[in-house]
């Protein structure tokens, strides 16, 4: 007989089990779980187990080895540990089992497959932006730590083999990022040392020479299993569908964990990533006519000499204590830093319509610093049990630009490098402090209430000339209100904001005040499975506020130009997502989402008003991935897919006879298919075959006759993966 035990909300299965089977009959203590969560204690009493099997399907946090496309509980939406279906927003998890099944390698391919989220290559093809809900993506969150994010700049694609799972909360996250757009938080959680010793060998090869190998080893490094220990190796060398792009990528991660006691973990980590490309700048160019030139898709614009070298070395620690009265606290810190050297080029073409280069080399000395403490747990108030966070955050970035001569936009065509002269140098220092708390309020047994709030203060430091600016007190809100309709359901309503400081004047000469992102949202969810399949519907508006809008000349104004906050910018649409299993065998994770982003105000441009904000961006996504295990004599086998849509992208390109073309990229789809085979029970080989109908698209186009934007999509491809683990 096989009877299912109702879990308690964070149920810990070896714990659990092991205290019924003694027939406890006093509470447990709660205690932390490896993510900074709690474990509920079981109630008093004494419960007698006959002949009867206890089982539950209750996911938790770590996605590693679940075989799942969901996560039990995540958050990066509010600090508190909610499952998908407590959290008020549209939320995604890319699961350890679907990067794998979908051999991700890098942030690129997880914003590729995330709902809601478009990749961005409209700066080249190695400068990419990520963009939701109309907004640029300018955070990237380490296990929960921000970290800004410039793809056109210095941005680096984070390795994902040292990471268990990526969590993208959609909307404005001001409340657990600071300043931003309100775009998303992607919140990158890195790899744990496992319980038991586990190596793992993984070798792949495919398409274009593109070679990788990995190894992954875990283990105790004591007889007591308190002092644990991870580190992850990777390489990859990789040639291209364009003639002569290649790549390298390089990895090592550590990870030392240790049980300093029964209620103190601590963790120090380290991570050394080096990427280098030779082509990342220029992209293709389209004619005279504003039309596309149909040009092969291994044409490279690019010159021999450019390359993009990269190395970043990142330490980070995390402490978790557990207090008394079932609270705890947990501090994390992380400190990066990037060295980049950049020099690259990309084509121009003159008034005369004759085709030059623009030249150009930099390099970058990057410094990021951030620090989170905060303190979690219960509290009673009018007979009901509600939650309460507590915390502070400070970060840093420090940002000193090396720039060459020459920067030069006339450089001959089929010219060699340029004899590059280091002349001067540029460091931005921005410091952001906060304190914040959330609380979720238990209003009724169907009925709660989370509330947050969070106080900053922002400050832009130019230590190589004026634009110094602050931003004292800024506070951000949040609320959610969610209401069980059953078991399965909930409905919510939420409201989130984020604030941008901007560098634009006033009449008085300070800056212009912070521009506000607000988030509204309205859904529905649900939860099956004891949270092994999740569900959503939500519709949203995002309005962002206070943009700059530059004045009339006028004699009061004590610079060149000045601006008043008066823009605003809208985004409103739909959200559907399904992750997790339909059944035992079948996983599933996809969404579609529909956001027209429109100007509302802009006084010094009215004729943009009520007209798509930015046209190169598809207004509709969808996303689709899936995998099937077979059962019984195909038990060993296997399959899956991805497809991808979205809508037409556009600009009206201006021509020299003042007229204007629509260049377009029409609404496209792209299928991959994968299938597997475990061979036994330490050998796994898997097969991807991307774009498997060849469609030819752009991934971006250009937006003018003067320099290149178009870029093309990857043509079919097959990476074949094998992976040996003991």
């Amino acid at each position: 007989m096989s009877t299912r035990a109702t879990p308690p909300r964070y149920f810990n299965p070896a714990r659990d089990l092991l205290a019924m089977a003694i027939c406890m009959t006093t509470a447990a203590p709660a205690f932390a779980d490896d993510n900074g969560g709690t474990t509920q204690p079981l109630p008093s009493g004494t419960l007698e187990l006959g002949a009867t099997e206890i089982t539950s399907s209750y996911m938790g946090s770590t996605t590693e080895g679940s075989n799942s496309y969901t996560t039990g509980a995540m958050s990066t939406a509010t600090k508190l540990p909610l499952t998908m279906r407590e959290t008020p927003q549209a939320v995604t998890v890319i699961t350890r089992q679907r990067m794998d099944d979908q051999a991700m390698t890098s942030i690129n391919d997880v914003v590729n497959a995330t709902p809601g989220l478009f990749l961005n290559f409209s700066g080249g093809p190695g400068r990419q932006k990520y963009t939701a809900r109309g907004f640029d993506v300018d955070n990237l969150m380490y296990d929960s730590i921000p970290s800004g994010y410039n793809g056109v700049s210095v941005g680096a694609q984070p390795n994902l083999a040292m990471f268990d799972r990526v969590e993208i909360v959609r909307g404005a996250t001001g409340l657990v990022t600071g300043a931003g757009n309100p775009s998303a938080a992607i919140n990158l959680v890195r790899k744990r040392p496992l319980d038991e010793q586990k190596v793992t060998l993984t070798g792949a090869v495919g398409s274009w020479d593109d070679y990788r190998g990995e190894v992954d080893a875990s283990s105790p490094l004591n007889d007591s299993g308190t002092l644990r220990g991870r580190v992850v190796t990777s390489y990859r060398d990789a040639n291209s569908f364009i003639d002569k792009a290649e790549e390298d990528h390089g990895l090592f991660y550590a990870i030392t964990e240790a049980d300093l006691s029964e209620d103190t973990t601590l963790s120090l980590g380290f991570s050394h990533q080096k990427d280098k490309t030779n082509y990342f700048w220029g992209s293709s160019m389209v004619g005279v006519d504003g039309r596309h030139l149909n040009l092969s898709r291994s044409y490279n614009p690019g010159s021999d000499w450019e390359n993009k070298d990269q190395e970043i070395n990142t330490v980070f620690a995390e402490l978790r204590q557990r207090l008394v009265n079932d609270w705890n606290l947990q501090v994390n810190a992380n400190y990066s830093e990037q060295n980049a050297l950049f020099s690259g080029s990309y084509q121009t073409r003159k008034a005369d319509n004759s085709l030059t280069r623009t030249v150009y080399q930099a390099s970058y000395d990057e410094n990021q610093a951030g620090v989170d403490a905060f303190a979690s747990g219960p509290f009673e108030a009018f007979g009901r049990t509600h939650e309460l966070v507590v915390g502070a955050s400070k970060r840093i970035y420090d940002m000193t630009t090396h720039n060459y001569n020459p920067y030069d936009a006339n450089w001959p065509i089929n010219a060699g490098k340029p004899d590059f002269v280091h002349t001067n140098n540029k460091r931005e220092v921005t410091t952001q402090d906060g304190v914040y708390v959330t609380t979720r309020l238990s209003l009724a047994d169907p009925l709660k209430l989370i509330l947050g709030g969070r106080l900053d203060w922002y400050d832009y430091d130019n230590r190589d000339g004026d634009g110094d600016y602050k931003v004292t007190r800024n506070l951000t809100r949040y609320a959610g209100l969610i209401y069980d309709l059953d078991d399965h359901h909930s409905v919510y309503v939420s409201y989130s904001d984020i604030f941008t400081p901007q560098t634009s004047k006033d009449l008085t000469g300070n800056p212009v005040k912070p521009i506000v992102g607000k988030n509204y949202e309205v859904g529905i969810k649900g939860a099956y499975l004891d949270g092994a399949l999740n569900a959503s519907v939500a519709l949203f508006r995002v309005d962002q506020e206070n943009r700059a809008v530059k004045l009339p000349k006028n004699p009061s104004c004590l610079q060149t130009d000045c601006y008043e906050a008066s823009g605003e910018i809208r985004s409103q649409g739909i959200d559907f997502e399904l992750q997790g299993a339909l059944t035992e065998n079948w996983q599933v994770g996809g969404g579609y989402t529909y956001a027209r982003t429109h100007t509302v105000k802009d006084a010094a441009n009215p004729q943009k008003v009520n007209k798509q904000f930015d046209t190169d961006t598809p207004e509709h996504l969808f996303k689709l991935t899936t995998r099937y295990q077979f059962q019984g004599p195909l038990e060993k086998l296997r399959v899956g897919g991805n497809v991808s849509w979205q809508s037409r992208m556009y600009n009206d390109i201006a021509l020299a006879d003042g007229s204007k073309y629509r260049l377009q990229q029409g609404g496209y789809a792209v299928t991959d298919l994968m299938a597997g085979y475990q061979v036994n029970p330490h050998l796994d080989l898997q097969l991807n075959a991307n774009n498997i109908f060849d469609r030819t698209y752009y991934s971006s186009i250009s937006n003018s006759v003067s320099y290149g934007g178009d870029n093309y999509g990857s043509p079919r491809n097959m990476m074949l993966t094998a992976k040996y683990s003991f």
